[in-house]
């Protein structure tokens, strides 16, 4: 206890710092409060991409009687990792870059260039263009997958051209939409439709089982750079005045983005196994079209195919921002233009998306395996590291990734 004192006399813990100058006044709280909750709308719609749409669905089909373990798994790696990362980012600023350097300049280089190609065009974008085209084809078997594609990027183009306005789309126009959208399947799936009972799992493990799919999810590699949306968009808010009172404005977005998503994943995972056998013969990417055919009819089913557009439409616009931003100011130093970058990102997008669905998930997979658990150590140390100065992070991380890789490739 004196050592408490003591140290507390000689300079303020970070955490007592945090505290003192996040406490915002009545005026603040009202200016800020409309903007938290449309903050924490576009965090939900920026990480419920095409991963967070099919996996919970095939928990739901596929493990049934041991859904809440399971459930608990996905929420634990598909929720609270990824909002975990957001704040370890907000404590640097939103600045990733300063963020992926405590490993070293080329190797944090190296790590963004290969996250932001995974969640970018070779993974997150396509992805989620190729699920809303095989849901879309379950109503419209004519749709052409290259032609689809070349429309949606033309679509995300024009929608990601006014940078400094996505997150106000996003949050008051899209967002309310997908999550009514939602609730409507939802809710018309469980309680107003016939439905098989639950039976017991298929899978040993449920809870292990639901925290490798929520990984897969992608949502903690996403959120280190929706930070920097997030951290710029309420910064510009503050109009210059102390940084560290976004602490909690985006403390409570992170709260109702992270509801948010858990509602609708146990949801959407319950109306799965309420309708596993309905669902048994369709394809992976296919659940949802399926799901609305089942839940709502042929027609209004197309309720699902607007969610479905919104859901992948909000978040390939968050990824094609930072994406676009990344070429042109940190790797070709502004030599090129915003739009010409934007091009360029969607243009590998359309390419990669002739693969379809599960060919890109199939080309995610091994680097997921090995590169998520270091990058979660990397998000936990640099938290240590901004609250307790804790300035290690070398060593774990890189150990880390080399036991990972030993264990995939030598064991």
């Amino acid at each position: 206890m004196p050592l408490c004192a003591n140290r507390r006399r000689q300079s303020p813990h970070p955490i007592d710092e945090f505290l003192l100058t996040t406490q915002p006044t009545r005026k603040k709280v009202n200016k800020l409060k409309s903007t938290s909750v449309s903050t924490g709308f576009a965090m939900f719609s920026m990480f419920f991409g095409a991963g967070n749409i099919t996996f919970p669905l095939i928990i739901g089909q596929t493990v049934e009687g041991g859904l809440p373990w399971a459930l608990l798994g996905l929420i634990l790696t598909a929720v609270f990792v990824p909002f975990s990362g957001l704040f370890a980012m907000t404590l640097f600023e939103g600045n990733y870059e300063s963020f992926f350097n405590r490993i070293g300049k080329w190797p944090g280089l190296a790590v963004i260039f290969l996250l932001l190609s995974m969640i970018g065009p070779f993974g997150g974008i396509p992805r989620c263009i190729t699920l809303t085209y095989s849901t879309l084809k379950v109503y419209f078997t004519g749709l052409h997958l290259l032609t689809f594609s070349l429309m949606s990027s033309v679509i995300i183009f024009f929608c990601s051209w006014k940078r400094n306005r996505i997150l106000d789309l996003i949050g008051y126009v899209l967002s309310p939409l997908l999550v009514l959208f939602l609730v409507v399947i939802i809710v018309r799936g469980i309680f107003f439709s016939g439905s098989a009972p639950v039976g017991s799992s298929y899978v040993t493990h449920p809870f292990f089982y639901g925290l490798k799919e929520g990984y897969n999810t992608m949502d903690l590699l996403a959120a280190f750079f929706f930070s920097s949306l997030v951290y710029t968009r309420l910064k510009k808010q503050q109009e210059g005045k102390e940084k560290k009172i976004l602490i909690l404005p985006i403390f409570k977005a992170s709260l109702i983005g992270a509801f948010l998503l858990s509602i609708i994943y146990i949801g959407f995972s319950y109306v799965a196994a309420h309708h596993s056998f309905a669902l048994k013969e369709a394809a992976v990417d296919q659940l949802l079209g399926k799901i609305g055919q089942v839940v709502l009819g042929h027609y209004a089913g197309l309720i699902v195919c607007l969610s479905i557009a919104l859901t992948c439409l909000t978040t390939a616009i968050a990824l094609t921002v930072v994406c676009a931003e990344f070429l042109q100011q940190r790797l070709l130093k502004n030599k090129i233009s915003y739009e010409w970058s934007l091009a360029a990102i969607l243009v590998t997008t359309v390419f990669i998306s002739t693969l379809e669905f599960t060919g890109i998930v199939h080309l995610l997979a091994p680097a997921l395996q090995i590169i998520y658990p270091a990058l979660l150590v990397l998000c936990l140390f640099n938290i240590f590291y901004k609250i307790f100065d804790y300035k290690r992070v070398k060593f774990p991380v890189f150990v880390t990734l080399m036991l990972l890789l030993c264990f995939r490739y030598f064991v």
